[in-house]
């Protein structure tokens, strides 16, 4: 699957009908929480995009390279990071515009 990113926070989690999260995905991973983590999307002092990833309490924990991030914790990720939700994980993607 793909889920698609936005400038601003991008709310990811598993997708059931009314969840709020902005970026929802299909799956029977029932350790992914509706509302897991956030990746906000912004721009550098160069103009480059920043992703920043960070744990919304969820009930399983959101993994960058097998590490727990600590609650509060931000964590800037970059094209091709593996980040885990639950036992889902997910690769980041770039499409490589921002240059």
């Amino acid at each position: 699957q793909v889920i698609p990113l936005h400038m601003g926070d991008n709310i990811i989690g598993r997708y059931q009908k009314g969840n709020p999260a902005n970026c929802t995905f299909e799956t029977v991973d029932p350790s992914v929480d509706l509302n897991h983590c956030t990746i906000t999307v912004s721009r550098d002092k160069r103009g480059a995009l920043r992703y920043t990833l960070k744990d919304n309490n969820s009930n399983t924990g959101t993994f960058v390279d097998n590490v727990e991030l600590n609650p509060r914790e931000r964590r800037i990720i970059e094209d091709g990071t593996l980040f885990t939700l639950g036992a889902t994980s997910i690769i980041l993607r770039t499409s490589g515009e921002e240059e």
